[in-house]
């Protein structure tokens, strides 16, 4: 069983929360502590620690709505890999067990997996992320969960900020790009095709 301790000093404005546990969680005991506690977003750092996130508030859960339908359809019509909503875990190589907000993986990668690789967390590093920052998050947080998809593997990661109304783009080996208010974002030769239009994060509904 895995006995935790949450951490008092989370506050308000810092949603997201560590859990200290007695010594570092398998993955095994990550499992587990996901099956027992189906309605917690949790996610599992490299060193074995917990984060426990409350729900997105209502608006940037309808921008992501729009976002995740944009990317659903593209890959559906592209047909060459498969695509993942905020609700997926995945087993990346450093150790670490993380939900993107939006995720695209290659077909042909996820057909090279084994059996017991694929569930019940692919152990991958997705081709692509995606992260909307909400009110709550802390940006040097989300940047850092960037970087460690791209150092995991991912070829191409989106960080859209509606607080500061700028995105940033990372690639392997690149410079981080930083974007003011573009309308779009275009994947390029990765995901030819795929264009995604940003209105529904400068012009929410909510």
């Amino acid at each position: 069983m895995v006995q935790v301790d949450l951490d008092p000093i989370a506050t308000p404005h810092d949603w997201s929360m560590h859990v200290n546990m007695r010594g570092p969680v398998t993955r095994a005991e990550y499992r587990a502590f996901c099956e027992a506690n189906p309605d917690l977003r949790i996610e599992r750092t490299a060193e074995g620690e917990l984060i426990v996130m409350a729900p997105a508030n209502a608006r940037s859960g309808n921008q992501n709505f729009r976002l995740a339908a944009q990317l659903c359809n593209w890959a559906l019509t592209d047909g060459t890999g498969v695509g993942f909503d905020s609700s997926s875990g995945f087993d990346l190589p450093n150790g670490s067990n993380r939900s993107p907000d939006l995720s695209w993986i290659r077909q042909s990668r996820l057909n090279a997996l084994r059996a017991e690789q694929r569930l019940p967390y692919p152990q991958i590093c997705p081709d692509f992320v995606l992260e909307l920052r909400s009110s709550s998050d802390r940006l040097s947080v989300l940047m850092a969960k960037m970087q460690e998809y791209i150092e995991c593997g991912a070829k191409l990661g989106w960080l859209i900020d509606p607080v500061e109304r700028r995105v940033w783009v990372y690639r392997p080996s690149e410079k981080v790009e930083a974007l003011d208010e573009p309308l779009t974002l275009e994947a390029g030769p990765m995901m030819p095709g795929f264009v995604l239009d940003l209105d529904p994060i400068w012009n929410p509904q909510i």
